[in-house]
């Protein structure tokens, strides 16, 4: 594991510096308070409430653990480094969209999309195919960033509410990233557990394929619901709009063949989502005849079109680069308030009396949920939630004789998914302000942010896909009897 994600964990602390667990809850139970108040009485945006945490956690530690501001501060810009990648797709996503909005490509993806779905198939189609190019891919934000953006506008234009195609778009988007051997997630939490990758991708098939198929078969009934909903001419009233303000052509997919070429080439995601930008610029000046200064500008201040209808208006409208600042300014704050819980050392104590709760494989498995979704909480970085259980509880994994890939498989499917549930996590942040929808609206219909930690924990309870060691599986078997296969 490189030194990037190198974090303190309960064995390196000294034992007379080492908080309490009574000490390392008060912190969180502080956190907790200044958001409940801050965004669930008054309202406000997470910004602030983050940043009361930040100065209670600040003064406690200072006052009680007695750590000077210097290493403070050097545990914020350590975890503002490990998150710095965050700020840059933010920034860059948030100018992609703007672009490609400009350039047509939405506009067209949109146009052509209200002729190929029906309101009925529309959710969970949304969902397989978000799937199918995040496998391909290997980055739920570069879809969601992307693709998402349009299938917002198709599931607008279809009458479908704005949160349920997020959810589906979710649903989709960490389902084919969970499965990709280009994911990074999907990598770390490998790396991180000395797993090979592919016995870790093995390990998640069967429960990501069965939360993934009971999502789609829910989007297919909500699909159902809607699909009167959708009043009479408001299609061909859309694209009249579009046509009228857009030149339409399979053209307009310039950006986003560039974009996945790239992604699927094997580049990362900053480059191919820059590189997306540059495609969508050139797009923008050729096929729509906009000028050199229109095209950046809307690049960095974004979009307001005037197409003669207030639906398309609303859809359209973007804030550029400048607009990505509300969601920086959150992910900034809440990640400063994660390296304050790490240096402090309240994540590993919290971590390491989380992992002496366990005595079966099943309450092993809850443990692991528990652990993975409150580093999604405390650090706001869906990496933390995969490296701090990865490391952490390791040791009880072998204790158990458990193949490596029953961590790996627990620690993704748990961490990755549910960081989009929180929303002042990166992954919740991200795709908030990408989708234009907030947490709270999608949360409800984001089915696999909560069916994979379920399946996860039944997964642990009946023993189902869970693997041994061949020495554990020798000694839970009969002298008349084989050794029970692997269940992958």
């Amino acid at each position: 594991m490189s030194s990037e994600f190198d974090i303190k964990l309960y064995d390196d602390i000294d034992p007379e510096d080492r908080p309490s667990l009574g000490e390392a809850l008060i912190p969180i139970i502080g956190m907790l308070t200044a958001l409940g108040i801050g965004i669930g009485i008054y309202g406000l945006d997470p910004q602030f409430p983050l940043l009361w945490g930040i100065a209670f956690t600040g003064l406690f530690s200072y006052y009680r653990f007695d750590i000077s501001w210097d290493e403070m501060y050097s545990g914020i810009t350590h975890t503002l480094l490990m998150g710095i990648q965050v700020v840059f797709i933010l920034f860059i996503v948030y100018a992609l969209i703007s672009t490609w909005i400009q350039a047509g490509t939405i506009p067209t993806l949109m146009y052509y999309g209200l002729d190929l779905l029906h309101p009925i198939v529309f959710l969970p189609l949304t969902a397989i195919i978000t799937a199918a190019i995040t496998f391909a891919i290997g980055s739920s934000w570069t879809a969601a960033g992307t693709l998402g953006v349009a299938f917002i506008g198709i599931g607008s234009g279809l009458g479908l509410p704005e949160p349920m195609t997020a959810g589906a778009i979710l649903t989709g988007a960490y389902t084919g990233d969970k499965q990709s051997p280009l994911s990074d997630t999907t990598n770390l939490a490998s790396a991180v557990t000395n797993t090979d990758l592919y016995d870790h991708i093995n390990a998640m098939r069967a429960g990501t394929f069965l939360a993934f198929s009971i999502a789609v078969v829910l989007y297919a009934g909500l699909g159902i619901r809607a699909s009167g909903a959708i009043p009479v001419d408001r299609i061909a009233e859309i694209q009249t709009a579009l046509t009228g303000s857009f030149t339409i052509s399979p053209l307009a997919f310039f950006p986003l063949l560039v974009t996945f070429g790239l992604a699927i080439y094997g580049i990362s995601a900053i480059p191919a989502l820059g590189a997306g930008v540059f495609a969508g610029a050139i797009t923008s000046a050729v096929l729509q005849g906009n000028s050199f200064t229109s095209v950046w500008t809307v690049a960095q201040s974004g979009t307001s079109p005037e197409t003669g209808m207030e639906l398309v208006n609303g859809l359209l409208a973007s804030g550029g680069m400048v607009g990505g600042a509300w969601a920086v300014t959150i992910a900034i704050a809440a990640l400063a308030l994660g390296g304050l819980f790490e240096c402090t050392g309240i994540i590993a104590v919290l971590a390491h009396h989380l992992g002496q709760l366990s005595d079966s494989v099943g309450s092993l498995t809850g443990i692991t949920v528990l652990s993975s979704v409150s580093m999604n909480v405390l650090a706001a970085e869906q990496y933390i939630s995969i490296v701090v259980p990865g490391v952490t509880l390791g040791s009880l994994y072998e204790e158990k004789g458990l193949k490596t890939e029953n961590l790996s498989r627990a620690i993704e499917s748990s961490g990755t998914v549910t960081s989009a549930l929180i929303p002042w996590n990166s992954g919740a942040v991200f795709m908030a302000g990408t989708l234009g929808v907030s947490t709270f609206q999608y949360a409800p219909y984001y089915f696999l942010g909560f069916l994979s930690p379920l399946i996860l924990i039944l997964m642990g309870v009946t023993g189902w896909q869970i693997t041994y060691t061949e020495t554990e599986a020798d000694s839970q078997t009969p002298s008349n009897m084989a050794a029970p296969a692997d269940s992958d």
